[in-house]
């Protein structure tokens, strides 16, 4: 049975700027019972799963934001607090010093205010794996105590034994004892880019088990961050018990002078490969009360500054249907806004209608968003259900493809601006000037009701539509006139024409219209489905009044 980490001793202010602009929900009280319920029984069932069968059902910043969320909630309806977390954790040996576990920082604010009037601070890596408490009597390792609540955990003697990384034997016949961290070895790990690829659960996993093998238990290796009855100083402590056997500390251990130094080595660990994971870095004092005084709860003498979130848990605002120009519907997440690697995030896409319909988001429900290349906001999974699943326009799909939405018409507004958009992208004709932001202000004007209404307007009409002056105006029908000058081919592409492949292409729009499904699939790369969405193409009656409309404009090839 596992009885470690996920240790949660924290006070609601040290955690409050995990959820960016944090608000009570608007819910009557009937139905914040309900979703305080859930959460609390969803977080029941990761509790014990991690504690009792040593399985991480769900990240450990993921956890850390839900019972954040879930404090808040609590707050909020004033409802009792939360059951403690660890209350399935405690085991059958007690600890003869308390671990004290350490309160999480999210910003540099709050570290700044706790630096002040501190003097003779150090910085560690937090290294991200499970507490244990080792004792030796006259230098022998004698016994493994998992950390549990903090008071009282499990034997881990059997398993420390295996474990090459544990002096089994110190340098000196001294009786000790000594608080560290057991992690999963790394290879030039880099937290900023790989994040902690669940080392935690992996140690947190085998350390469950009755029996380790001597591949597993060479994976593991210690990190001491603490010596209760050592030296007064902390430099002191360190050399001691790296002279002991303890060797790995010392490296990882930095007197700091403020909060500037307190970031250097935040952003230096943060980025450079280490030999373990690590999910931010901890500062403590030099000098602590005496050991015998510890207490099972967040000291004043140490604290966590948190890493930025890799991932982060997000409430759904709102679900909207993008209509691609294409006719591709891509659900999109309006997000309570969330921070993410210092960015903020608004909103996400569900990638497809599909894996939206299979993961069923509906507004509340809360999801797991990170980074795709560090950029880009992606959705994960969903995290938490609400207990009321809103009724949602879904688009149908049978109504839009390649060939819908030539116009504005209700339910068209999507894929007709996408189709603008790419007109004047850099896909279509490039013009200068105009892009998205452009078209959206056009088609709150009521002036376009067709792809091509601009090629008719005007300067003085421009100047007069809110959001343009006069150099804008100018600019922008200069852009408009240069499109008249666009090649036959690029224009094709503006309209959408479907890829052609190494096909060769007429010089005017007749030639290729009179082309039939056979014809064009006789064309080089031109197979049966593209050869009939080419045709089909040259046939559509929208397209057709298009061309009707470029050749009465004069413009080449049409």
């Amino acid at each position: 049975m596992l009885a470690t980490l996920r240790l949660f001793s924290v006070l609601l202010l040290s955690f409050t700027p995990l959820i960016a602009h944090a608000a009570c929900p608007d819910w009557p009280f009937g139905k914040a019972q309900v979703e305080i319920s859930a959460l609390q029984k969803q977080i029941d069932q990761w509790d014990d799963a991690y504690h009792r069968e040593g399985r991480s059902l769900i990240a450990d910043e993921l956890y850390d934001q839900s019972r954040v969320r879930l404090i808040e909630w609590r707050q909020c309806f004033q409802q009792p607090a939360a059951p403690e977390p660890l209350r399935s954790a405690s085991g059958s040996v007690a600890h003869p010093i308390a671990h004290t576990g350490l309160d999480k920082l999210h910003q540099a604010a709050a570290v700044q205010a706790w630096l002040k009037d501190r003097q003779d601070v150090w910085v560690q890596p937090k290294v991200d794996g499970v507490a244990v408490t080792l004792i030796y009597r006259r230098g022998l390792l004698q016994q493994a105590i998992s950390r549990g609540d903090g008071i009282s955990g499990q034997d881990w003697t059997a398993s420390a034994q295996k474990i090459a990384a544990i002096p089994q034997q110190l340098t000196q016949p001294l009786d000790l004892l000594v608080q560290g961290e057991l992690y999963w070895r790394l290879n030039q790990h880099v937290q900023a880019s790989a994040g902690s690829v669940n080392a935690r659960a992996t140690v947190a996993g085998l350390m469950s088990r009755k029996t380790l093998s001597a591949e597993q238990a060479s994976g593991i290796g210690l990190f001491v961050w603490d010596w209760p009855q050592g030296p007064a100083n902390l430099p002191e402590r360190i050399s001691t018990l790296a002279t002991l056997g303890f060797a790995t500390t010392a490296p990882f251990s930095q007197v700091i002078a403020n909060l500037a130094d307190a970031q250097k080595w935040r952003e230096h660990w943060y980025r450079s490969p280490l030999p373990f994971a690590t999910d931010g870095i901890v500062l403590r004092q030099s000098q602590r009360p005496p050991a015998e005084r510890w207490q099972a709860s967040a000291p004043y003498w140490a604290i966590a500054w948190k890493y930025p979130f890799a991932r982060a848990l997000a409430e759904v605002r709102k679900v909207n249907f993008k209509v691609g120009r294409s006719g591709r519907i891509t659900p999109v997440l309006e997000l309570s806004p969330v921070m993410l690697d210092d960015r903020e995030i608004r909103r996400v896409s569900a990638g497809s209608l599909k894996r939206w319909q299979t993961l069923d988001i509906r507004p509340g429900d809360q999801v797991a968003i990170s980074l795709a290349g560090l950029t880009i906001p992606r959705l994960d999974s969903v995290v938490l259900r609400t207990s009321e699943r809103a009724a949602l326009d879904i688009p149908d799909t049978r109504d839009f493809h390649a060939l819908s939405c030539w116009q504005p018409t209700p339910g068209c507004e999507s894929q007709f601006l996408a189709r603008l958009t790419w007109l004047s992208g850099k896909q279509g004709l490039a013009l200068q000037n105009v892009g998205r932001g452009t078209w959206e202000k056009l088609l709150e004007t009521g002036r376009l009701n067709n792809l091509l209404d601009w090629l008719t307007l005007d300067e003085p009409e421009l100047a007069n539509i809110a959001g343009f002056g006069e150099r804008s105006s100018t600019r922008l029908i200069n852009s408009f006139h240069s499109a008249r000058q666009r090649p036959f081919t690029q224009w094709l592409k503006a309209l959408g024409l479907p890829p052609t492949g190494q096909a060769q292409l007429a010089d005017s729009w007749q030639a290729l219209a009179q082309r039939d499904t056979e014809q064009w699939q006789a064309e080089a790369g031109i197979g049966p489905g593209r050869a009939a969405q080419l045709s089909a193409f040259f046939r559509d009656p929208q397209v057709l009044a298009l061309s009707d409309t470029l050749r009465a404009a004069g413009i080449d090839g049409f």
